[in-house]
This record gives C-alpha cells, structure tokens and sequence, in this order.
C-alpha cells in the first residue's frame, strides 16, 4: 500500500485529489494539509511514502516545504503539482531533488500512474514544462544588478536601496538602467516582471 500525504489549499480541489487517490486499491492518502507549514510536521508523523503538493500553498510555499521536507524525510518522495507553466518553478524543482512535477489539469488517471511510479522510485516529468524550462535564457542579471532590482520591486527606491546597501545613488540608478536594457524591458517594474517571471530574484 502507497501511503500519501496531500498538500492543497484549496478545499475542493483538496478533497478531489483525495477521492480519485482513495478510490484506487493500491493508494491510501494517510494524511491532509491546506498550507506549507503543515506538511513536514504532518510527513513526519505519519510517515507517507510520496507527498503530493501544490506549488502555490499559504504559509510557505509548495517548493520550500518540499525541499524541507526532503531533507528531514527523504524517504518521502515528491510529486510538485503546478497550475502554471513557469520554467522557473520547475528549475526550483529540481533543484530541491522534487520526484515529479506536473499540471494540475493533467487527467486523473496520470495522476495516480505518476503517484505510483514516483513511490517505485523513479521520476515524472511534464515534458512539454521539461522542454520549456531548457529553453529558457539564462539569468543575464549581475549578482548586484539582481539584489538592487529584487529591493526595488519591494518597494524600496533608490536612494534606499543605496543606504541599505552603501552605493551611491547614482550607481543604484545605474544598476536598475542596466538590468533595464539587459532585460529588454520597457522600465524598472517591467524588468523586475520579466525577472521575477524567470525566477533571477
């Protein structure tokens, strides 16, 4: 038997995802959670052998409470489930060694082939965000033209971001013109969209 733990905000989606894992004889979903916060402490005390979580959960998101929960519990396997097709995310993914990563509108039954094939130990990838994300630019954005763009769209302005960081305001100004021009956008919020889309911030 498959135990599984389910991470979704969303009460009916939530309680979808149960229902179609519940329904299959080899699949038993032995634990709940609507936010991020809650999947380690959960995994941890009822020991599923994949989590299914939503990229986009209060709290802490998706992505976070994955790579969290497979440093505390790497006998739990991932499965990432994503509504939108950012190849940033799936890169982040990745990055925290997440078993599966798909579409939130992919049919049900590849759910559970995935579900299953994820608790055997191999992985399962969307290959149409697979392929996205390789043809994804890299990040064109400095280190410090990235950390003073991310500060702006925080809603610092320049002259705070200079004291903060001990630039002069000219140079702050200059950093956010580069990564203007870098980033082929049409102004400073336009940039940090464009970056913050790519996941460079």
């Amino acid at each position: 038997m498959v135990r599984i733990l389910v991470a979704e905000d969303m009460r009916i989606l939530r309680d979808t995802l149960v229902a179609v894992l519940d329904l299959e004889d080899d699949l038993e979903v032995v634990a709940e959670v609507a936010s991020g916060d809650r999947i380690v402490p959960e995994a941890l005390e009822h020991r599923p052998d994949v989590a299914v979580v939503d990229i986009d959960l209060p709290v802490v998101d998706g992505l976070t409470a994955a790579a969290e929960l497979i440093q505390q519990l790497p006998e739990c396997r991932v499965l990432v489930l994503t509504g939108l097709s950012q190849p940033a995310h799936l890169r982040r993914a990745l990055a925290a060694r997440v078993s599966g990563y798909m579409l939130k509108d992919a049919p049900s039954q590849e759910l559970v082939a995935a579900v299953r094939q994820i608790a055997r130990g191999g992985r399962v990838f969307d290959p149409t965000l697979a392929v996205a994300a390789l043809e994804t630019a890299q990040n064109p954005l400095s280190p410090r033209e990235a950390e003073v763009l991310k500060r702006h769209a925080a809603g610092a302005s320049a002259a705070e971001i200079a004291a903060d960081t001990y630039l002069s305001y000219g140079t702050v100004r200059n950093y956010l013109a580069s990564a203007v021009t870098k980033l082929g956008a049409r102004n400073r919020v336009d940039a940090a969209r464009i970056a913050r889309e790519a996941g460079w911030l």
